[in-house]
């Protein structure tokens, strides 16, 4: 054996006692790092099934918890919300609550609520309608097929009675009262809800939309229906109101607005620059239109024909009327 054999043997044994010693020191340090991994993960386990409830297997169970979850879920997201936008009438909001008004059976596409006594007089009492009119300052309650028109005094003033009238509409929707009611109609002769003496002809005309087809209109009669429920109406619902047709005579088409438009001082603007023109332009028969009135809008058209003639008179003899007022469009009473 040579010295070079010799001083290499004792290096290499040497060199397997440090690597067997390194590897004796490495194998503890990996099975320590094992069992503390598997520790921490069954310690982990343990502490996430004591936390979690075990789920029956059943799927009656199963469909019970669901319903439940579906159920919980359906009342968690249920809210009341409810929009309101502007009217060309400053004394007249609009509600949208995002829920039906009206009821689906109801003929007529709209109800309005004059007074008090309208409110709980048959053939359709409201419960709602009459306790906005207790609202202090509320003079008129309109409702669309979704949507609530509520006018005021005109010295009332809106940040005093909105609340109110929000107050009002969410407990009604929530509390699932019918806000309209369908009760027996009152008998012709009777006193309606407007204390006049009920007809057939108003019998008729409130159990039906003035604007339906009707096979005994003519045809000049039926094109001017359909022109004011396809262009105009929706335009006017729009606004927070509606209109009635009252028949079309010597060349006049007969007209009564409701909701905002009824005590608006726009109303004429509406009509002769709005409906007028535009049955005119499309109906060769038309010849123009008449606006009916009530003797409250009467009132208003007065009053806004005096600011008229203020106006006129500061402006020189010699200025031309404006579109408003009773010298732009006539007016009839109704």
């Amino acid at each position: 054996m040579t010295a070079s054999s010799r001083l290499m043997r004792p290096a290499t044994a040497a060199s397997s006692v440090l690597l067997s010693t390194s590897t004796r020191r490495t194998a503890p340090r990996a099975c320590t790092f094992a069992c503390e991994v598997a520790s921490r993960k069954a310690h982990t386990s343990a502490r996430l099934s004591s936390r979690r409830p075990l789920l029956s297997s059943t799927s009656t169970t199963t469909n019970a918890a669901a319903s439940r979850l579906t159920r919980v879920g359906a009342v968690q997201t249920r809210s009341i919300f409810i929009q309101t936008e502007n009217t060309p009438n400053a004394d007249a909001l609009k509600f949208l609550p995002n829920h039906p008004v009206l009821p689906k059976d109801l003929a007529t596409p709209f109800l309005e609520y004059l007074n008090p006594r309208s409110t709980i007089a048959p053939p359709h009492p409201s419960p709602l309608a009459a306790q906005l009119m207790n609202v202090d300052g509320v003079t008129a309650v309109f409702y669309g097929a979704d949507f609530i028109t509520v006018t005021k005094a005109a010295d009332a003033n809106w940040a005093h009675i909105r609340p109110e009238i929000f107050s009002l509409i969410t407990e009604a929707i929530t509390s699932g009262q019918e806000i309209v009611t369908v009760s027996k109609k009152p008998a012709v002769g009777e006193i309606g809800a407007d204390g006049q003496e009920v007809t057939a002809a108003s019998l008729a005309a409130e159990e039906q939309d003035s604007l339906a087809y009707d096979e005994n209109d003519s045809e000049v009669v039926g094109m001017i229906k359909e022109l004011l429920e396809t262009r105009i109406r929706p335009a006017i619902q729009e606004d927070g109101g509606d209109i009635e047709f009252r028949g079309f005579i010597d060349g006049h088409v007969h007209l009564k607005l409701r909701g905002a438009c009824r005590t608006c001082d726009s109303s004429t603007v509406t009509l002769k620059n709005g409906i007028e023109g535009m049955l005119m332009h499309y109906i060769e028969e038309v010849q123009g239109v008449h606006q009916v009135t009530d003797p409250e809008e009467e009132i208003a058209l007065a009053e806004f024909e005096k600011f008229e003639e203020k106006l006129r008179a500061q402006k020189g003899a010699d200025a031309a009327p404006s579109a408003f007022g009773k010298g732009a469009i006539d007016s009839v009473p109704g």
